[in-house]
């Protein structure tokens, strides 16, 4: 076997890559890290959500999603609630200044990912997240998980 031809090992590399080019940007110019930036993003989209799931929709350890959390709520960036559907949890939420934040870095997160993909066709960047997703399925049904993830668009 050789590493460099070795699927898992090219995945993992291009991951720290892109996340680490990404997490520079995130850190320098907002102060958030990558986690940080998922969760204000998957709060953006869906609106108030349980910790239990974001950890599912974004697939980040418990740990790192109440990291993350407490984290923005010191920022105010976040806010936490009561959970009216479940008095042992609570829903997080954008705040105003969330929104605000997240509306500033969403076209920097839009353009790093042109960036990144500009040497693709329209064609090449469909076939890579269907890929990606397929990967992702797979590795979640071999691993018991039995939740399909969420189309990437």
């Amino acid at each position: 076997m050789r590493l460099d031809g070795y699927l898992p090992y090219r995945l993992s590399v291009a991951s720290n890559a892109v996340s680490g080019l990404i997490a520079r940007a995130y850190e320098d110019r907002f102060g958030l890290t990558v986690p940080q930036w998922r969760l204000l993003c998957v709060l953006a989209e869906d609106g108030g959500l349980t910790q239990v799931q974001i950890v599912a929709r974004t697939v980040m350890d418990k740990v790192t999603v109440s990291r993350s959390a407490q984290g923005l709520v010191k920022r105010r960036l976040i806010a936490r609630s009561q959970n009216a559907a479940d008095g042992r949890s609570h829903v997080l939420a954008l705040t105003p200044e969330g929104r605000a934040l997240h509306a500033e870095i969403a076209p920097l997160a839009l353009a790093y990912e042109a960036a990144l993909i500009s040497g693709l066709s329209p064609e090449d960047v469909k076939l890579l997240k269907r890929l990606l997703m397929r990967l992702q399925t797979a590795a979640g049904q071999l691993s018991g998980e039995a939740e399909p993830p969420r189309s990437l668009g």
